[in-house]
């Protein structure tokens, strides 16, 4: 079995990028000549939007596909668009892997028993139908909620088990308000410390047969470097799985300690600095026409960026 922690860690040495682009498009990213050509094709409505985000998508990944390893489509920007917007999820998560990219739903799904096995099968396994074996969405990783502990956590450990996928469980997030409850004080330790604790004994079952990782990750904002680096040594075999970088704030040199001495052990997202680098350009419409060269553009620069931190 293809372990696809060990196809994400090939991809980031063999690119020298450990990076990944967030595929979270609101229409608003969108230029509005994308957007104006759905309407026409599909007419107003659900499906133009979805569309669009969808053609938007597939420049996007041509542009992008030679240079870095992975992508994480936020699902939620796909659900707001109903039953076509789950299409285009689909339809993006398919197209990524034919162009080589490792996929990471970003889903964060949280839920027990069997409510959080189907979300499992529906997002890294396969459900059976008669008698075959059907995969809805088949990324290769997803983002976990711990916070139903591990009822919520072994449905999905279990399916990575059976198909060589991974998750990110989520740790220590990068939005402002996340320390309300993932900064608490438990018995000597801080929450996220706890769960911290959990990915670390969780992943001992599921390590990489090349590289000293598991495929139990972790997501871990780029925004508390200083949090980073004790997380990095509570969890020496996970995967950081690292928002935040871009946009939210954080740059390159609060980097530094996320990364392991072999120079390996995080990826870094940006998503708004590299789909919607169009918008940053002075000629902003000769870059709406351009917008994939100018989100390989800024994906480079990053790619740049992050390596001189490692």
């Amino acid at each position: 079995m293809n372990m696809k922690i060990d196809i994400l860690l090939d991809a980031i040495e063999k690119k020298d990028a450990p990076v990944c682009v967030g595929l979270d498009p609101m229409l608003s990213y969108i230029p509005s000549h994308i957007v104006r050509q759905s309407v026409a094709e599909n007419g107003e409505g659900l499906k133009a939007g979805a569309y669009a985000i969808w053609e938007y998508n597939k420049r996007l990944i041509d542009a992008l596909c030679d240079i870095i390893p992975a992508v994480k489509p936020q699902v939620a920007m796909y659900e707001q668009f109903g039953y076509y917007g789950m299409e285009v999820f689909e339809k993006t998560v398919r197209y990524c892997h034919e162009k080589g990219l490792v996929v990471i739903g970003d889903v964060k799904r949280g839920d027990i028993g069997s409510t959080s096995e189907a979300y499992a099968r529906a997002h890294l396994g396969s459900v059976k139908i008669g008698n075959s074996f059907y995969s809805p969405f088949d990324e290769d990783f997803a983002t976990v909620n711990p916070y139903l502990g591990d009822d919520g956590i072994e449905p999905f450990t279990k399916v990575c088990k059976e198909t060589g996928k991974g998750i990110f469980i989520l740790v220590k997030t990068s939005n402002p308000s996340g320390s309300q409850f993932q900064d608490l004080n438990t018995e000597g330790k801080k929450l996220y410390e706890r769960v911290a604790d959990m990915v670390n004994k969780t992943g001992k079952d599921l390590m990489s047969v090349k590289y000293p990782y598991s495929s139990v990750g972790a997501v871990v904002g780029a925004t508390y470097p200083e949090v980073g680096g004790a997380l990095r040594k509570i969890m020496p075999n996970a995967l950081l799985l690292v928002p935040g970088y871009g946009a939210q704030g954080a740059s390159a040199k609060d980097l530094r300690e996320y990364f392991n001495r072999d120079g390996l052990g995080a990826v870094v997202n940006s998503s708004r600095g590299i789909i919607c680098a169009w918008k940053k350009e002075d000629d902003v419409e000769y870059a709406a026409d351009n917008f994939a060269e100018c989100a390989r553009k800024a994906a480079s620069a990053m790619i740049s960026d992050i390596n001189s931190a490692r």
